[in-house]
């Protein structure tokens, strides 16, 4: 089977209310990156120099040495950049995503995080890339970053974030069953599900735009006010669209900069000017998510067995199991758990058969209101769309109508009139029938494979969601 992996659909068009705690209409989430102390360093056991997130422009490690401008600015970041932030943050509810062998580096800065009630994550044992670490590397200082992160603090932490990641963190953080949440994704404005074997873990997306690191990288901030216009209007799209979450990314050596920290404490003044704003940490949003949108599994079609699948769905296009077992080829994945994906891939299984295999199709369609409905004999799906129209409770004159132009019908087309009928009601179908009939025949034949195709959707929605 072709399956892909990634999930392009989410919640579509309309996410679900997120019912913020008193009726709020948007959640601002700081997180503060407590990374110093963390980074790559040869004093650390690593082989370089850190060479990321920095005021160096250009800067490369430097294998086997330590590298004094760049420690010099982390500990800028532990020694001032924390004090400046934590002196105007210190009665705002914070999340820190603490790297665990910065924070058993940095007594002070962990006592002051506690006092003022912060939540304090993890962000991974040290601060660096696992893009190509083994499974179980990564897996093993996962292992150890929560021991001692929970030695450090006091508490084992309820929030993950490796940022340097892999495509395992995810998967391997989910399966400690430790966490509340996981944020190592950019994928969406609210908090959503993953599933991984037996384990439904919740996803607190992250940002990277309404981020200082932006300070640091090509075509980043120049300056605290483009910070503040940036947050400004991502703040007001989210407010105005409602129950929408803003997540805003910090760092000590960065944002903690005087000629910065300005910027950040125009935003947090600015958010504070409107009702309906929930400063809340990752935490308390994720209880909030968890208590009020619980997970709850589903079927999911793009995991099923061809046999499975064609048992399912093989009557969605009547009497043509063929479609659903070529649609079953197809690359799926999540975005074909919906009604609205399903189909598509349905419809594409139907669209590039040969002419005479979707004339099989429509021919595989009862007449309405037809022997086949009198004598009891159409499918369960056939009977109740047709009942839904009022097909089932004819006059005498109007079964006599029916009749006459399906007769007509299939005379000069070679195929039943079909219709998808929850569209209409009696009157408008005998309205179409009576205008249809004289189209010419490879009009006709593509409106019916349309028809066709939109009796697939209503059946479609009747056993999946959207």
């Amino acid at each position: 089977m072709k399956r892909y992996p990634r999930d392009m659909s989410g919640y579509g068009p309309t996410p679900p209310a997120a019912h913020w705690p008193g009726g709020a209409k948007i959640a601002v989430q700081l997180v503060l990156n407590y990374e110093e102390g963390g980074e790559n360093n040869v004093l650390h056991g690593d082989a370089a120099s850190e060479a990321f997130l920095s005021e160096i422009v250009g800067a490369a490690a430097w294998p086997g040495q330590r590298h004094w401008n760049m420690e010099s600015m982390y500990e800028y970041g532990a020694r001032a950049g924390f004090w400046r932030l934590h002196r105007m943050l210190k009665d705002l509810p914070i999340t820190v995503y603490g790297v665990a062998t910065a924070l058993a580096r940095a007594p002070e800065q962990v006592a002051a995080m506690k006092s003022a009630g912060w939540e304090i994550a993890s962000h991974g044992l040290k601060w660096i890339e696992y893009k190509d670490a083994s499974p179980e590397d990564e897996a093993a200082d996962m292992a150890e970053a929560i021991r001692l992160h929970s030695e450090v603090v006091g508490t084992p932490p309820r929030g993950w974030y490796t940022g340097r990641c892999s495509e395992h963190t995810v998967r391997l953080a989910a399966e400690t069953g430790q966490f509340a949440y996981v944020a190592d994704s950019y994928a969406d404005d609210v908090p959503y599900w993953m599933e991984f074997e037996a384990r439904d873990q919740l996803i607190v997306p992250y940002t990277l735009d309404a981020n200082d690191m932006r300070f640091a990288t090509a075509q980043g901030f120049n300056a605290g006010d483009q910070f503040f216009n940036y947050l400004k209007d991502s703040f007001d799209t989210l407010y105005a669209e409602g129950g929408r979450m803003m997540s805003v990314g910090l760092h000590c050596r960065l944002i903690g900069r005087p000629g910065r920290a300005a910027a950040l404490q125009r935003f947090i003044e600015y958010a504070q000017s409107h009702e309906g704003v929930w400063f809340a940490t990752r935490e308390a949003i994720a209880d909030h998510w968890a208590q009020t949108h619980p997970h709850k599994r589903q079927l999911r079609p793009s995991s099923l067995s061809r046999e499975d699948f064609t048992a399912a769905y093989g009557g969605v296009f009547e009497h043509s199991a063929w479609v659903a077992e070529r649609a079953h080829r197809l690359e799926l994945g999540p975005m074909h758990d919906t009604a609205t994906g399903l189909h598509n891939a349905l419809c594409r299984a139907f669209r590039s058969a040969s002419t005479d295999m979707r004339l099989g199709v429509l021919t595989a369609h009862p007449d309405l209101a037809g022997k086949l409905a009198a004598a009891k004999r159409l499918t369960a799906e056939s009977t109740a769309e047709q009942a839904s129209a009022g097909l089932d409770a004819l006059t005498d004159d109007e079964r006599a109508r029916f009749t006459a132009l399906n007769d007509a019908y299939v005379e000069k087309h070679g195929f039943p009139f079909i219709i998808a009928v929850r569209d209409h009601s009696k009157a408008s179908i005998l309205a179409a029938f009576e205008k249809r009939i004289s189209d010419d025949h490879d009009t006709e034949f593509a409106e019916a494979c349309r028809q066709v195709e939109r009796i697939a959707e209503f059946r479609l929605r009747d056993l999946l969601p959207r």
